[in-house]
């Protein structure tokens, strides 16, 4: 499954406009200049490393975000037809939503993925990138507060935790979050939870519709010739979008 450059142009758009429409105040154009110094980076990012996690192609990093906040705004909407009260604002479960991936991108002119050109790897493990390690380690959770941080953009609790704990228990680091059972250290806020669930449930749509489009097939990868005449493999989503430039 690839994206067309025409998909990754109107993702983008359409990031940007979730931004334009949900967040207020100073902090709107702060992410705006943030997006902008990681554009490079965010417009062809992947969302995951390989073919069998969920969106591992070039564009798939906005794609995925995209659906977490359509996912969270259609569970928000789940809870509070239960009955369950909103105690947190649109704006923080958009921002969160925005904002919870986007550690992978890693640092302006330091992507967080680099391709995999390893043809065994490709073939044999599905890894089509592969994580810097030009990069200090960093969770990805952890990256996403940095990169927030550094830009100076202010972040409430609640979208601190989310944040921090969108992996649920996918990720041991938050068990003492998810699993007490003193009713004065539980989690305070719902945001977390739904955040949670919207981020698997974006992923495993992603996962069926690769499934869907014959995802246990060996990737397509195109031959092209970087500017010193070296063949090197890239996906022809990429090509594609760099056709469009």
């Amino acid at each position: 499954m690839n994206l067309s450059a025409e998909q990754i142009q109107k993702n983008w758009d359409r990031h940007l406009k979730i931004v334009d429409t949900f967040i207020t105040g100073e902090r709107k154009q702060q992410l705006l200049d943030l997006y902008n110094l990681l554009s490079d980076e965010m417009v062809t990012a992947p969302a995951s490393g390989k073919v069998h996690y969920h969106n591992a192609i070039p564009g798939g990093y906005v794609d995925h975000v995209n659906r977490v906040v359509q996912c969270a705004l259609k569970t928000r909407d789940l809870w509070t037809s239960m009955g369950i009260e909103q105690d947190f604002s649109d704006e923080e479960l958009v921002f969160t939503a925005l904002n919870h991936d986007l550690g992978k991108l890693g640092l302006p002119g330091q992507p967080g993925y680099i391709q995999q050109t390893d043809k065994w790897r490709q073939d044999k493990l599905g890894e089509m990138y592969g994580n810097n390690t030009a990069l200090s380690f960093m969770l990805i959770q952890d990256r996403s507060l940095f990169l927030l941080q550094q830009a100076g953009i202010k972040l409430s609790e609640k979208e601190f935790l989310a944040i921090k704990l969108h992996d649920g228990l996918y990720d041991d680091v938050n068990k003492p979050y998810y699993m007490s059972f003193n009713p004065e250290s539980k989690l305070r806020t719902n945001l977390v939870y739904i955040l949670h669930q919207a981020d698997f449930l974006a992923s495993k749509i992603e996962y069926d519709r690769w499934k869907q489009q014959g995802g246990t097939s060996k990737p397509q990868v195109v031959k092209t010739q970087t500017s010193t005449g070296k063949k090197v493999n890239s996906s022809e989503g990429l090509m594609g979008l760099i056709k469009q430039i």
